[in-house]
């Protein structure tokens, strides 16, 4: 990207989410392409990589970054709300989250430094659709849904129906994310967070596991998954997932976990890690949730 590019671009706010929707619509309905700007955390290291574009090709800029609509963490009874342009800084620091979902405070801690973690937003993250993407991985242990908006209304979109493909999802051109729902597990499940990365800290992973479980009587009655940098997009491992949810903890051993994962997962080689390795790391990190159930 250049100072020129930059310079080029349209940059624009609204005023609220109702205007921002109209807005959103008018420039679909005319095919100019646009960007909503929260953190930029993903979108400036994008524009940094890419060759300069054509005159014709700018597209328009709105920042979204103070609209209170998209920001803010709410509980209701056992439904966590969280608007799309919530830092996760704020998430790392909010009581709700602490007490609540603390997967999500210890994911939000391995997100880049302190400087990503003041920036990045859990909507930007989605909408990025990275399959490396920490964020989503840990929304994904928690089945949740992705509130979208567009002039049409608002919807709801379980996370699990929402990536088809690298990049790609179901949400149409005109929807914007403005929030996440999350049903809550119960106060007493097992939660499990594992980066593995080159570095401690601002790092993309190799691998990383988001896992919830509810277990009663020795059986897990609730289980929710998510792995990064494993698949084309987020894994949510359902064949893993049937393993813990139809057999009994005792029962469970490495070979039956090993062959779940293999079958849940298509690791890639590049220029992070390799295939094999990921393979390799993603079974050990499965085995060590199951060990931190009680599996045999």
């Amino acid at each position: 990207m250049t100072i020129a590019d930059l310079s080029s671009m349209l940059f624009d706010r609204v005023r609220d989410l109702s205007a921002l929707c109209t807005r959103v619509g008018e420039l679909s309905d005319e095919g100019i392409p646009f960007v909503l700007l929260a953190g930029g955390t993903d979108w400036m290291v994008e524009q940094e990589m890419r060759e300069p574009l054509a005159s014709d090709v700018f597209p328009t800029v709105i920042d979204v970054s103070q609209m209170g609509e998209l920001r803010g963490i709410r509980l209701d009874g056992d439904i966590l709300r969280i608007g799309a342009a919530t830092r996760y800084l704020e998430m790392r620091r909010h009581p709700a989250v602490l007490e609540r979902a603390p997967l999500l405070e210890r994911m939000a801690r391995d997100v880049g430094a302190i400087q990503i973690q003041a920036r990045g937003t859990l909507g930007g993250n989605i909408a990025t659709g990275s399959p490396a993407a920490d964020g989503v991985a840990a929304l994904a242990a928690f089945d949740a849904l992705v509130v979208v908006k567009s002039r049409r209304g608002e919807r709801h979109i379980p996370l699990s129906e929402l990536q088809t493909g690298y990049k790609t999802s179901t949400r149409a051109p005109d929807e914007i994310i403005v929030a996440i729902e999350i049903y809550l597990p119960s106060r007493n499940a097992t939660w499990f967070w594992r980066k593995v990365g080159t570095r401690k800290a601002q790092a993309i992973s190799k691998v990383a596991l988001a896992a919830i479980a509810e277990v009663q009587g020795g059986q897990v009655v609730r289980c929710g998954l998510g792995m990064a940098s494993v698949a084309p997009v987020t894994a949510l491992l359902p064949r893993t997932r049937e393993l813990f949810l139809s057999t009994r903890l005792d029962a469970i051993d490495d070979f039956m976990i090993d062959k779940c994962v293999e079958s849940d997962i298509q690791p890639i080689t590049d220029v992070r890690s390799t295939g094999p390795y990921r393979l390799h790391v993603a079974k050990a990190v499965v085995r060590e949730f199951a060990r931190s159930l009680g599996a045999a």
